[in-house]
This record gives structure tokens, C-alpha cells and sequence, in this order.
């Protein structure tokens, strides 16, 4: 074969071509959409934010729904996550809800270590999926994915700035998962104070390096509108579970001595925008962001730190034995010291046990001769006191002749 009939061949490896009739392939969407429609969905939420200041009534207001809630008490020890999962349904589609709240947070004096229960939590779900993952026999499309998807971080209506504890968690955050910061109870505030807030946030957040989650851009249908959302975080939210009757119709409202503060009005509040970015228009591509960077960023750690990587051209069968040898090795090493520390210290238990039996060896030796000292001095004794008793004897016969003798006499 020629060079030219080579690179004609190469370059018509690949061709469309016009179909003469209908197939049916293009039903495919249609596919998809009915097998995820019937297999159910599920969404993770985690809500970070002080005690009181709002997280469940919010919950419960984007969902429109009154979740199971237990009001957190002010005096937990330390930071504390519950989890509490519902089943939703709309119209025909069902959904798995699982939110995660972090009770006790922001409510210790000393506040250095409130983050690490979250980011404890957060790895333990997507270790938990790794570990799915890497099983021989594996059910992904059965496992119940607790991988959290979205951060709501809740920011109290201060007005001034963002709190180190705020900075500080959400610095540590941000590459675990998405973060939508949402300023709660607005309507404590007046529109001049939050837009300055508002600036300000987004201020401190970029000179600290913090990553937040951006509304996509890439789809044409909903880019105009991401962006212009992306320009509006964070969100000032305000949320009830009160319904208050306005015109000829019951809204969810929070009813003040001015006035009232209306939930779905856009004019006071983005609850509105809030909602339409995290479930009407983003909730897939948060549940894509949290698997293919996330997840996805946490599993190469892990992966390499269980000795993987893909600069090495090695089978996984061949990193497999490499890394089984390389821990046969350490537990031999590890064996050997043990063994070493154990002749010493047998040899130490030795010397000290030799040590005691020549102390012994000396105490019996001296209480052996006192024995014989005291028992001579006794025999001594014995000796002299029957000289004495001899002595007296005679003594005494004698005495008692001279007394008979002299009796005779007279």
C-alpha cells in the first residue's frame, strides 16, 4: 500500500452519514429521563450557621413542608452534625432529601475547632462511597449517596462583616463542597445596610482565597441568568412558616408592627432567587460538581496515598503487590523491633531478677550467722546457768552438812 493510499485511508476512518429513514435513536433522552425518573433522585444539603439563626424555618420554607426539627440547645460541648432524611415526591418525581445541621455551632467560648466536626463528616460520606466503589461486588445505583451536595453557610444579619469563624470554616470548606452563602434574616436590616454587606462579603471572601460555588454559564439556556445570579450572592433569605392572608390570597409572610415582610416577594427578599438557583435550575449540576471535582479530588488523595498514581505505568495487579510487599516488609520490620524490644527487656527482667536472688542470697547469709550468733550466746547462757545451778547445789549440800554437824556437836 502506498503512502497516499495510507493517509487516504486514515483520514476517512470516520464518516457521517445521512440517514434514508427514521431509526428511532433520538427517543434516547426520553430513555434516560424515565430510567432516573423511576430509579428517584436524592439531594444532600448541609446547613452550617449559628444556633437561632434560622436554618430549619429556612428548610422547611424552600421545601414548602414542615420537617421533624428539634430546636438546639446553647450549651453543647462542641459542634454536633444530625442528619434526618425524607422521602418527597412532586407530581411524579421522587426524591431522597437528606439535611444535615450542625447543631452547637458558633455556641463554644473557644470556637478554634468548630470546623473540623464538618469536614470530619463531609470525608466520612464520600469515604463511604470510595469504599463502595473499590468493593469486588459493587451497587452504586442501590447505595444511599450521602455525599453532601450543597453548603448552605447561613451569615448573621451583622451588617458589618464576615466573622473569623465564618472565614475560617469556609476557607476550610471550599474544596469539599459547594458553598452558597446566604445571608439569613434579612429583613433585620435595612436595603442600604445589606447592599454594603453584601459587598463587603464578597469582598473579604476573595481577599481570603475562598472558593465559593458559581451558578454555571456554560448552558445557553441558563447562562444569562447564572450570571446575573452570580452577581446577586450572596442571597438575603428570610424564611416562616406563618402564613399571612394578602389580597385574596395566604402568602408565607412575617408580620411586624410596620408592616409585613412577604417570603416569595422579590422586593423583599432573594428567597425567591434562592430557591430557583439551588432546586429549579442547578440542583443536577450541584450533584455533578460535588462527584467530578469534589469527590473526585478527595478520591485522588486517597487513591495516592494508598499508593496509586498515573505517573507510574504500573498495572493496578502490579501497585497492588508493590504496595502488599512494601507492607510484608514494614510488619517484618515492625516484627523485628518488637522482637528486639522483647530480648531486651527480657534481658533487662533477667538482670534485675539476678540482682534480687544475690540480695537474697545476702540477707539469708546474714540472718543465717545472726542465727548461729544468737543460738551460740544462748548455749553460753545455758552452760553458765547450770554452773550456777551446780554451784548452788553444792553450795547448798554443803551448807546443809555443816548444819547437821553442828547439831551433832551440841
Amino acid at each position: 500500500m502506498s503512502t497516499t493510499e495510507v493517509e487516504r485511508t486514515l483520514n476517512h476512518t470516520t464518516r457521517t452519514l445521512n440517514l434514508t429513514g427514521h431509526v428511532g435513536f433520538d427517543s434516547l433522552p426520553d430513555q434516560l429521563v424515565n430510567k432516573s425518573v423511576a430509579q428517584g433522585f436524592c439531594f444532600n444539603i448541609l446547613c452550617v450557621g449559628e444556633t437561632g439563626v434560622g436554618k430549619s424555618t429556612m428548610m422547611d420554607t424552600l421545601f414548602n413542608t414542615n420537617f421533624d426539627s428539634t430546636p438546639s440547645s446553647h450549651d453543647l460541648p462542641g459542634v454536633k452534625l444530625k442528619a434526618h432524611t425524607y422521602d418527597l415526591r412532586e407530581s411524579n418525581v421522587r426524591m431522597k432529601l437528606n439535611i444535615v445541621d450542625t447543631d452547637g455551632f458558633g455556641d463554644q467560648i473557644n470556637k478554634e475547632d468548630s470546623w473540623k466536626a464538618i469536614v470530619e463528616y463531609i470525608d466520612t460520606q464520600f469515604d463511604a462511597y470510595l469504599q463502595e466503589e473499590l468493593k469486588i461486588k459493587r451497587s452504586i445505583h442501590n447505595y444511599q449517596d450521602r455525599r453532601i451536595h450543597s453548603c448552605l453557610y447561613f451569615i448573621a444579619p451583622t451588617g458589618h462583616s464576615l466573622k473569623a469563624l465564618d472565614l475560617l470554616t469556609m476557607k476550610k470548606l471550599d474544596s469539599k463542597v459547594n458553598i452558597i452563602p446566604v445571608i439569613a434574616k434579612a429583613d433585620t436590616i435595612t436595603k442600604t445596610e445589606l447592599h454594603k454587606f453584601k459587598t463587603k462579603i464578597m469582598h473579604e471572601l476573595s481577599s481570603n482565597g475562598i472558593k465559593i460555588y458559581q451558578f454555571p454559564t456554560d448552558d445557553e439556556t441558563v447562562a444569562e441568568t447564572n450570571a446575573a445570579m452570580n452577581g446577586l450572592l450572596p442571597f438575603a433569605i428570610v424564611g416562616s412558616n406563618d402564613e399571612v392572608k394578602i389580597g385574596n390570597k395566604m402568602v408565607k409572610a412575617r408580620q411586624y408592627p410596620w408592616g409585613t415582610v412577604q417570603v416569595e416577594n422579590e422586593n423583599h427578599c432573594d428567597f425567591v432567587k434562592l430557591r430557583e438557583m439551588l432546586i429549579r435550575t442547578n440542583m443536577e449540576d450541584l450533584r455533578e460538581a460535588t462527584h467530578k471535582r469534589h469527590y473526585e479530588l478527595y478520591r485522588r488523595h486517597k487513591l495516592e496515598e494508598m499508593g496509586f498514581s498515573d505517573s507510574d505505568a504500573k498495572s493496578l495487579s502490579e501497585t497492588y503487590e508493590l504496595k502488599r510487599q512494601q507492607h510484608v516488609t514494614d510488619l517484618q520490620k515492625k516484627e523485628e523491633e518488637m522482637r528486639q524490644t522483647f530480648v531486651i527487656r527480657v534481658k533487662e527482667k533477667e538482670g534485675e531478677l539476678k540482682d534480687s536472688e544475690k540480695d537474697l542470697h545476702v540477707r539469708f547469709d546474714g540472718l543465717k550467722k545472726q542465727h548461729t550468733e544468737e543460738k551460740r550466746k544462748l548455749e553460753d547462757s545455758k552452760r553458765r546457768l547450770e554452773e550456777d545451778i551446780n554451784a548452788f547445789n553444792q553450795r547448798k549440800v554443803a551448807v546443809a552438812q555443816a548444819s547437821t554437824l553442828g547439831k551433832k556437836k551440841k
